[in-house]
């Protein structure tokens, strides 16, 4: 059983308001996305990395690989128009590369703080029950809209996780479930996400642990906290 990272930089992020993609910003030297891959090079169980990448920056990535000794970065692929397109497109990729037991883990490039102890504890969750995600407590108060302006109804917390990425999944598993949903058309629009379909298929999720440090940049204010939290690190 082997360990494959399947990252996903396939978007160009038009809230950023930047003149190239989110994933490629430059912060301190060193674009966003190799902070990502770095966590992956590092880590002992991560066999193989293969990248969704957005089309016409696959070659500046190989480079950066090259650049910042990402030598697990094995493969590079064109993304879709949603996430979910551009996981199924890495799923079907390693069809032929990955057998039924072994691990993928589904990963945003976008968010580059993740840990090593968090990346170790999805994999191990995946081994024991063929899939984990990543979660954390939920600790603000969610209400239900009536209608725009008003509620009379909440969501007790103790009943909520906040789950986010790293995912890890049988290989067989999730090429079953990608073949089911785009054929059936079941969890694949374009705010689904894999463990959003596998429970729209039916499927038991299991939680690992979470990191609040294991931001998304999304927005200039993330970027900011991503900045700040990287001058604690150092």
């Amino acid at each position: 059983m082997k360990s494959v990272a399947l990252i996903l930089a396939g978007g160009f992020g038009q809230r950023m308001q930047q003149e190239v993609p989110k994933q490629f910003l430059n912060i301190d030297d060193k674009p966003l996305v190799i902070y990502t891959l770095e966590a992956f090079q590092r880590h002992p169980d991560i066999e193989k990395i293969l990248v969704v990448c957005i089309d016409g920056w696959h070659e500046a990535l190989r480079a950066y690989g090259r650049q910042f000794h990402i030598h697990k970065l094995e493969w590079i692929i064109s993304g879709g128009s949603t996430s979910q397109e551009s996981i199924r497109n890495g799923v079907l990729f390693l069809k032929d590369k990955c057998e039924t037991d072994d691990i993928v883990v589904i990963h945003d490039g976008i968010r580059p703080l993740v840990e090593e102890r968090v990346l170790s504890d999805v994999i191990e969750k995946c081994r024991i029950y063929g899939n984990a995600v990543t979660s954390m407590p939920y600790n603000e108060q969610i209400f239900v809209k009536e209608d725009e302006n008003t509620t009379c109804e909440y969501i007790p917390r103790d009943r909520l996780k906040r789950v986010s990425t790293p995912q890890a999944y049988l290989f067989g598993k999730l090429n079953w479930a990608y073949k089911k949903a785009f054929s059936e058309n079941i969890g694949t629009s374009a705010s689904s996400y894999a463990n959003t379909m596998m429970v729209d298929l039916g499927e038991k999720l299991y939680f690992a642990k979470g990191s609040d440090k294991n931001i998304k940049i999304t927005t200039q204010d993330d970027l900011d906290i991503l900045k700040a939290l990287l001058r604690m690190k150092r």
